[in-house]
């Protein structure tokens, strides 16, 4: 395949100046269309917004340190922004930099992004980012021009942790991932109205019966991340316990929010319809609903023909295989109250060596975006070493990987190891962190190795598989 994506002048205006030389990438009906080194940044979060005529990309990162080609400066990783309205060439508008700090102790790793005329209470001509500013606090930007993005507010500080949040643009409700000093564990949920994003407003803290203040015994697994369907389905579905002792918490969205408040085990538990608990090794870092899903093998059935689906997705932590791999569960939610598991989906170790090409071999997370270009059909998952593979999910009792990219590794790559001293041993490997995808259809894989991002499209039977 021949490229011809970049001229020398967008490689030194942008910083995506290290060819994909150290090896090459592996795929099946995926192709790489653009791709940029964002600095050399270690990449958690990518979230594709469309503002007027222009496809923005913004970036959240780990913690680190990394020059920064537009200013000259050495900046505490953040948040990348990014022009991707022509894929081919992606082109760097701006760093927000994040908390000094190294991988998930500084950066600032989650972006949302909502425009103020959706928001009921937003200026109407602007654009806002919600991200965490490391594990401390959450904040909002004006990012209408996003190569100048403005600080406008913080809407919580003094936190002993944070991560993936979920804003509802429509309502302006929050669900935020925060630790708040005197619950006990170090995430949990917290509510706002960022309706006005100017002026936030508290509605509640929430977590599991063990999380809240003054209680005893063991710490239930600390939250990963919400994903809320809005007021019209009425639905919070949490994960928490990335890698290991999983929970899916399905919640009454309505009651969450209008319920009583006092963080008693009663009161957190009158808004859940449902708890999932896995067995110990596996865990929930994404839980994407999947809801009103038409299964063709069910067509003739009297009962059941439409069904509900949450894809739970554990994050693998320790490199080379050196725990349980973690993998993709697909759980059947029709009856709300009675979720049960129906089917489970990794790569095959043996399909390329992965244990030992070196850094994690297993999932981390799915796409998030409800984009009907590829909902209810395929979904994307960042499989670390593996890259990014995609799965025809039509039937969730029998998903079906249809393609994966692989990515090159660059002169960017950051080694990764196992063992210490002279046990020691490193091995540079791509890292495949998050995955997203936006309405054009367009893929973008971020590395949490300092490879870069990538741009993807399906092509050959995988491309097909869409119409």
């Amino acid at each position: 395949m021949r490229h011809r994506y970049w001229t020398f002048a967008v490689l030194v205006l942008c910083g995506g100046a290290f060819a994909q030389t150290a090896a090459k990438a592996e795929k099946r009906d995926m192709e790489l269309v653009g791709y940029h080194d964002l600095q050399g940044r270690s990449a958690y979060q990518p979230l594709i917004h469309r503002q007027g005529d222009r496809w923005i990309a913004y970036i959240g990162h780990h913690g680190g340190r990394s020059r920064n080609p537009l200013t000259g400066a050495e900046e505490p990783n953040g948040t990348s922004i990014l022009d991707v309205t022509d894929p081919k060439s992606p082109r760097y508008l701006a760093h927000v930099p994040g908390e000094a700090g190294k991988d998930e102790a500084g950066g600032a790793q989650m972006v949302r992004v909502c425009d103020g005329s959706e928001l009921p209470k937003g200026d109407r001509s602007k654009v806002y980012l919600l991200r965490s500013y490391g594990d401390t606090a959450h904040e909002i930007w004006d990012v209408t021009d996003p190569a100048k993005p403005a600080i406008l507010a913080t809407v919580v500080g003094k936190l002993k942790g944070t991560h993936k949040s979920w804003w509802e643009c429509d309502t302006g409700i929050a669900f935020l991932v925060s630790g708040v000093e005197g619950w006990r564990a170090r995430r949990h949920p917290q509510v706002y109205d960022l309706s006005d994003p100017a002026k936030p407003f508290f509605i509640r803290n929430f977590g599991l019966p063990g999380h809240e203040p003054g209680a005893s015994g063991p710490v239930p697994s600390t939250l990963h991340g919400p994903i809320s369907t809005g007021a019209k389905h009425n639905r919070v579905y949490f994960a928490y316990g990335a890698n290991s002792k999983g929970v899916l918490q399905i919640v009454d969205r309505e009651k969450l929010l209008s319920g009583p408040k006092e963080p008693t085990p009663e009161n957190l538990v009158y808004p859940q319809i449902a708890r999932l608990d896995f067995p110990p090794q596996f865990g929930a870092h994404t839980t994407f609903p999947v809801l009103g899903m038409e299964i063709a093998e069910f067509a003739k059935d009297k009962d059941a023909r439409k069904r509900d689906f949450v894809v739970v997705t554990g994050e693998t932590f320790r490199n080379e295989c050196q725990e349980a791999r973690q993998m993709v569960v697909f759980v059947d939610v029709t009856d709300e109250t009675r979720p049960v598991g129906v089917s489970s989906w990794a790569v095959p170790e043996k399909s390329g060596d992965f244990c030992s090409r070196g850094g994690r071999f297993g999932t981390h997370s799915s796409n998030e975006s409800f984009a009907p270009v590829y909902y209810k059909r395929i979904m994307f998952f960042a499989h670390f070493n593996a890259g990014v593979r995609a799965l025809d999910i039509r039937d969730p009792f029998r998903p079906r990987e249809i393609a994966y990219y692989i990515p090159a590794v660059t002169a960017r790559t950051e080694k990764r190891c196992v063992g210490k001293g002279a046990e020691e041993r490193c091995k540079t490997a791509i890292q495949t962190n998050n995955v997203e995808v936006d309405e054009r259809g367009y893929i973008y894989a971020v590395d949490r190795a300092n490879t870069g991002m990538h741009i993807l499209r399906l092509t050959g039977a995988a491309r097909e598989a869409m119409k």
